[in-house]
């Protein structure tokens, strides 16, 4: 081959990536998978997608090597093929917050504006957390929370909190989070702490976009 066909077979490779990506309900599943493997029914249940449509998407994202399958008994379930691919799906949505103006009024318009964390403040709530001044609560489902959950934090699904909110303490801070600034779990479950006087707020990160900033998880 010459260079420019050596670097059209590069660009090609890396494109490949590109495509996978460029469908709304494929960004989608890969954030689902960010949460933990869940099997094709589950996520085209979470996606609200046919069963059949959610095989088809998954194929691409494996013929791209973002995904990979292993089977359980009459069962496929799926996981993200690395850490790498939860980060790719991260920066994706920060950089479109950043340039896309429609993607901020679409936000501001649907979402009261969740607390957007930086290295310092993301340290700042893990000390609070260890001492237990605030109680950093994640409304994800529980298989999601034992696949991976912030440190600290203890898992108190969004179906669950109305018979459990008594096991919260009424007067300290209460910190909710999900499945990061797209989830709408967090919004709902603030909703109703406060609706019952607790002093509650929702942050934007998930477990995606904590690990993505390099900080680590807890498993259980």
């Amino acid at each position: 081959m010459n260079k420019r066909q050596i670097k059209d077979l590069l660009y090609e490779e890396v494109a490949r990536i590109g495509k996978a990506v460029s469908s709304p309900k494929r960004l989608e599943l890969l954030e689902l998978l960010a949460q933990s493997e869940k099997t094709v029914d589950a996520l085209a249940a979470e996606a609200g997608i046919d069963i059949k449509l959610a095989s088809a998407h998954l194929k691409v994202l494996k013929a791209a090597r973002l995904v990979v399958a292993q089977r359980d008994g009459r069962f496929i379930a799926y996981r993200l093929s690395g850490e790498d691919v939860s980060a790719l799906w991260v920066k994706l949505r920060t950089v479109a917050e950043e340039h896309l103006v429609e993607l901020k009024v679409a936000m501001d318009g649907i979402f009261s504006a969740p607390e957007k964390l930086d290295a310092e403040t993301r340290r700042s709530l893990m000390s609070k957390a260890r001492r237990g001044d605030v109680v950093v609560i994640d409304v994800r489902p529980t298989a999601e929370y034992a696949s991976g959950h912030l440190p600290f934090a203890r898992s108190m699904p969004l179906d669950e909190i109305r018979q459990r909110i008594k096991e919260l303490p009424a007067d300290k801070d209460i910190v909710a989070y999900c499945r990061g600034p797209f989830c709408m779990m967090s919004a709902e479950a603030v909703t109703l702490l406060q609706e019952h006087g607790y002093r509650a707020q929702k942050i934007a990160d998930g477990t995606a976009e904590w690990q993505a900033a390099g900080l680590p998880l807890t498993t259980s």
